[in-house]
C-alpha cells in the first residue's frame, strides 16, 4: 500500500424529508440554518439545503434507509427511479443514470462506466463492476441524475452516486447494534449483526468503529442436468485423419444442490477526527469489506423458475479496502479542502462455460479432443477471471464564503487507476493432450493485461447572485487522460502471428504467467465540459431552474490487433427542474424535464468473425426525453410519498454492422443494404422507459411506543436487453413487473423493533438477461436476474 501523505430532480428527496431525524445545523447560502428535519446535501461541494440545490439529485437519508431494509446496491437502487442496472450477482454490477446505457458496460477489460460512485469525498469508480458497500451507519446516499462532469469530471457522464458516512463526533459518546435475521420464502435463512461506537478521545478527537457480518440464504436451486456435444473430436494419433464423431454426454450430479448461492459479507470502518486547530481538522479513515459467494444468482427460465443446470463449481471472491484522508480547514475567510484515498480491491470470480460450450459446438470448424487413453476428452468451459484494482486519488480544492453575493469552488484533481485482469477459459486436461491448442496451461482462450488510466483536471465553479432571488451558476473542467493497456491475449494461434514483413506480433516477455506479448497500446486525451444553470427563487418554498451542462467519459485502447482505439463519448444535457413545498409545507413535489444527446456512445461487441472477443467501438449517437418527478406529503400520522422517472431512449444514427475482416465498424451504412446493426430509432437498452416507487407510512404512538406500520409498492416497465437488432432478438425484453414490501414495528427508549417482508407476493420480476460470451453465439442460453424473492424478516436494534 503507497505512503498517503494526505487524503482525503428532479430526485429531491422529498420522501425522506419528513422522515428524518434532525441532521447537524449546517448554516447555508442564502436559506439561514436549515430547519429541523431537513436534509442538508454536499452535492456542490458545499453544505446546502436539498431544497435549494439546482440539480437533480435524491438524496435517502439515515432513517428511509432503515424503513427500506436498505443494506446493499440493489436494496438502494430500487428507491432511486433515474438508476438501472445490469448484474451477475453481489459486486457485479453496473449503474446507469437516464437511460445513458448501452448494455456492453462491466467487462474487467473494457470501457470505463458512465457513471460515477463516490465514497465519501474520494472516487471508487472501477472499471468493470461498481464497488458493493454494504451500508451501515451511513448518513445518507446521494444520487445526482445528470452530467456532473465539472465537479466531478471521467465517468460522470450520466450521473453520480455517492455513499456518505456517519463521522466521528468529539462531543459525545454513542453506540449501537443492530440484529437482523431473513427467510427467503422458498429459500433458506440468514442474517445480519452490526454496531458501531462513537468514542470521545479529547475535547478535540474521536474516534468511530463499524463492524459488521451478513450471511443471505440461498434462494436458486441447481438441479440434474446434461449436456451432449454433437461435433466431431479428432484422434491425436491422427489428426489428418477422419474426425471421431460420436456424440458425448455428460450430467451434473456432482453439483446438485439447493439454494446453492448463498453470501457471506464480512468488514469494518474506522474514522479518526481530530481538531488541530479551530479551524483545521482531519479525518484518517481505513474502510475493508469481504465478500464470498457461491453459486448463481441468474436463474435459467428453461431449467425452471430460480434453477439452474450448472456443470462446475462456481463462487466470488470480492475483497477489498480503502484508505482515505481529509483536511478541512481555512485560509482567511476560504474553506480548503484535501482529499486522497488509496483502494485496493481482489475479484475473483469462476463461473460454469458449459452453455457456451455447447453454443460454440454449433461454430463450423470447432473440434474436440481425446484424452491419452482414446477416451473423449470433456470439453466444458470453466470462465475464471481476477481482477486486481487499485486506484489512487488526490483532490485540493478551494472555497469562497457561502454568504457572499459571488461564490467560488476551484481545485485540482489527480487519479490514477490499474487493473491487472487474468480470464481464464479453461478445458480441463486440455494442456496434457498431445499437440493441444491449448494457450497457456489448460486454457483454450487466456487474457492477463495490464490497464492503467491516469487523469489529470482543473476545475472551477462560480455562482453569482444577480438579483438576490436570481443566481447564475457557471463552470468548467479542463482534463488530460492516458490510457495504457499491455499484456496479452488471444488463442494459441495468436502466439505465432507475423507482421507483412516477418516479423513476430508477440514478442517476449519476462512475465510468467503468459506466454509471450501482443499488446502495448496507449492513448492521449484531452478536452473540457461545462455546465450554466439559472436559478429563479420564486419564494423561500419555491425555486425553479435551467441548466446546460455536459459529460464525458475517456476513451481505450481494444486488446485485439488491429482494432482501432475508442473515443471518449460525451453528453450533453438540457434540463428544466423545480423543487417546491406547498400547505405549510405538508407538501414537496420537485421535479426535472430535460433532453440529452449522447455523442459517439462507446459500445461492446463481440462481431461474427471475432472468436467471441469483444471489443469496444463507438457506436454512434443517441437521445434520451425524460421527466422525473418526486413528491412527500404528509397528514398528520399519514405520510405519502413517491417518485418515478420516464425516458424514451433512442439511437439518432444508425449503428453500423462491424466488416467480418477488419473487424472495424462500417463507415456508412443504410437499411436499404442490409449492413446495419441497429437502426436509427433502437431503443437503447437495460432502462425502462418508466419506474416508479410509491410509499405509505402510518406512524402512531401507541402507550408507551413510536409504533408505525408501513407499505411500499415498486413498479418497473419492460426493458431491451441489447442494442443490436440480432442480440437483441435473441435475449428477448424484459417484461414489466410490480413488486411489494411491508413492515411495522416501534420504538420504546433506547430500543427499535420491525417485522417485513419483502416482495410480498413473491413476483420473478426480470432486472436483466444476461449472457457470459457473445450473444451472437450465446443468446439462446440467456440467464435472468431476478429481483429479489419473497423474504421475511426481523430486526431489533439498540442505541447508547
Amino acid at each position: 500500500m503507497p505512503l498517503l501523505l494526505g487524503s482525503s430532480s428532479l430526485l429531491a428527496a422529498a420522501p425522506v424529508l419528513a422522515q428524518q431525524s434532525p441532521p447537524t445545523q449546517v448554516a447555508v447560502a442564502d436559506t439561514g440554518t436549515p430547519l429541523p428535519g431537513e436534509i442538508i446535501v454536499t452535492a456542490q461541494k458545499r453544505a446546502e439545503s436539498l431544497q435549494k440545490v439546482p440539480i437533480s439529485i435524491q438524496a435517502l437519508g439515515a432513517a428511509t434507509l432503515e424503513q427500506h431494509q436498505v443494506q446493499a446496491f440493489d436494496d438502494y437502487a430500487k428507491q432511486l427511479p433515474s438508476v438501472s442496472f445490469q448484474s451477475f450477482g453481489p459486486g457485479q454490477s453496473q449503474l446507469f443514470f437516464r437511460g445513458i446505457s448501452s448494455g456492453g458496460d462491466g467487462l474487467p477489460g473494457g470501457a470505463l462506466p458512465t457513471s460515477g460512485v463516490y465514497l465519501d469525498e474520494i472516487p471508487v469508480t472501477t472499471i468493470g463492476a461498481l464497488l458493493d458497500v454494504h451500508v451501515y451507519d451511513i448518513a445518507r446516499v446521494e444520487a445526482l441524475s445528470g452530467p456532473q462532469g465539472t465537479l466531478y469530471g471521467a465517468s460522470s457522464l450520466s450521473g453520480t452516486l455517492r455513499i456518505i458516512t456517519n463521522k466521528p463526533d468529539p462531543s459525545k459518546f454513542s453506540a449501537g447494534y443492530d440484529l437482523t435475521g431473513t427467510k427467503f420464502g422458498k429459500g433458506n435463512a440468514g442474517g445480519t449483526a452490526e454496531g458501531f461506537v462513537n468514542l470521545p478521545i479529547s475535547e478535540r478527537a474521536a474516534i468511530r468503529l463499524v463492524g459488521f457480518y451478513e450471511h443471505d440464504g440461498g434462494y436458486i436451486d441447481n438441479t440434474p442436468g446434461t449436456r451432449t456435444y454433437q461435433r466431431p473430436h479428432t484422434n491425436p494419433a491422427d489428426p489428418d485423419g477422419p474426425p471421431i464423431d460420436s456424440p458425448l454426454t455428460i450430467n451434473n450430479d456432482r453439483f446438485v444442490k439447493k439454494n446453492f448461492n448463498p453470501v457471506d459479507t464480512y468488514g469494518g470502518r474506522a474514522a479518526l477526527g481530530i481538531d488541530l486547530s479551530d479551524d483545521w481538522t482531519a479525518t484518517p479513515t481505513i474502510i475493508a469489506q469481504h465478500q464470498k459467494t457461491k453459486g448463481s444468482f441468474l436463474y435459467d427460465p428453461k431449467a425452471g423458475d430460480l434453477e439452474v443446470h450448472d456443470f462446475t463449481p462456481e463462487h466470488t471472491l470480492d475483497k477489498w479496502y480503502q484508505a482515505a484522508l481529509t483536511i478541512t480547514g481555512k485560509l482567511s475567510n476560504w474553506d480548503v479542502l484535501y482529499s486522497g484515498g488509496y483502494l485496493q480491491r481482489s475479484l475473483d470470480t469462476v463461473q460454469d462455460y458449459s452453455y457456451y460450450t455447447v453454443a460454440y459446438d454449433q461454430i463450423p470448424g470447432y473440434t474436440y479432443f481425446q484424452n491419452a487413453d482414446g477416451s473423449p476428452l470433456d470439453p466444458t468451459q470453466v470462465f475464471h477471471v481476477h481482477q486486481k484494482i487499485s486506484k489512487q486519488t488526490h483532490e485540493l480544492r478551494i472555497s469562497s464564503p457561502a454568504d457572499e453575493r459571488v461564490r467560488l469552488t476551484a481545485g485540482m484533481f489527480y487519479q490514477r487507476q490499474a487493473n491487472q485482469n487474468t480470464a481464464h477459459y479453461d478445458i480441463p486436461g486440455l494442456g496434457s493432450i498431445p499437440d493441444t491448442p491449448a494457450v497457456w496451461g489448460d486454457d483454450i482462450f487466456l487474457t492477463r493485461t495490464h490497464i492503467v488510466d491516469r487523469d489529470y483536471a482543473m476545475f472551477g465553479q462560480a455562482a453569482f447572485d444577480i438579483l438576490p432571488n436570481l443566481t447564475l451558476t457557471a463552470g468548467i473542467r479542463g482534463f488530460m487522460a492516458r490510457n495504457t493497456l499491455t499484456g496479452f491475449s488471444g488463442f494459441q494461434s495468436d502466439i505465432t502471428k507475423t507482421d507483412d514483413a516477418g516479423n513476430a506480433l508477440c514478442r517476449p516477455t519476462t512475465g510468467t504467467d503468459r506466454p509471450c506479448d501482443n499488446i502495448n497500446k496507449k492513448v492521449d486525451e484531452a478536452g473540457e465540459t461545462h455546465k450554466v444553470t439559472l436559478t429563479w427563487q420564486v419564494d423561500p418554498d419555491r425555486m425553479v431552474y435551467a441548466t446546460y451542462s455536459t459529460g464525458f467519459r475517456p476513451g481505450g485502447n481494444n486488446r485485439r490487433l488491429g482494432i482501432n482505439p475508442y473515443d471518449a463519448d460525451t453528453l450533453d444535457n438540457y434540463e428544466i427542474g423545480w423543487k417546491t413545498r406547498w400547505f405549510d409545507r405538508k407538501l414537496t413535489l420537485n421535479g426535472a424535464f430535460y433532453y440529452e444527446t449522447w455523442n459517439k456512445l462507446q459500445y461492446a461487441l463481440a462481431p461474427v468473425g471475432s472468436v467471441g472477443v469483444t471489443n469496444i467501438y463507438n457506436a454512434g449517437d443517441a437521445r434520451v426525453y425524460g421527466v422525473e418527478a418526486d413528491f412527500n406529503l404528509a397528514l398528520g400520522h399519514l405520510t405519502f410519498s413517491g417518485s418515478g422517472a420516464y425516458n424514451d431512449a433512442k439511437l439518432t444514427r444508425n449503428f453500423c454492422q462491424v466488416d467480418p475482416v477488419t473487424l472495424n465498424p462500417l463507415t456508412s451504412c443504410s437499411v436499404a443494404d442490409g449492413d446495419v446493426a441497429a437502426p436509427k430509432g433502437t431503443r437503447l437498452p437495460i432502462q425502462p422507459k418508466f419506474k416508479g416507487t410509491l410509499t405509505a407510512r402510518y406512524d402512531r404512538q401507541v402507550g408507551d411506543v413510536n409504533a408505525f406500520v408501513q407499505g411500499s409498492m415498486l413498479y418497473q416497465s419492460s426493458t431491451r436487453s441489447y442494442l443490436g437488432v440480432v442480440e437483441g432478438t435473441l435475449l428477448g425484453d424484459t417484461p414489466s413487473f410490480t413488486t411489494f414490501d411491508f413492515s411495522l414495528g416501534g420504538k420504546l427508549r433506547n430500543m427499535s423493533f420491525e417485522v417485513f417482508v419483502q416482495n410480498a407476493f413473491d413476483k420473478r420480476g426480470q432486472l436483466s438477461r444476461n449472457t457470459v460470451c457473445s450473444p451472437i453465439y450465446c443468446g439462446p442460453y440467456a440467464r435472468i436476474y431476478p429481483v429479489k424473492p419473497q423474504q421475511f424478516g426481523i430486526r431489533f436494534g439498540q442505541k447508547f
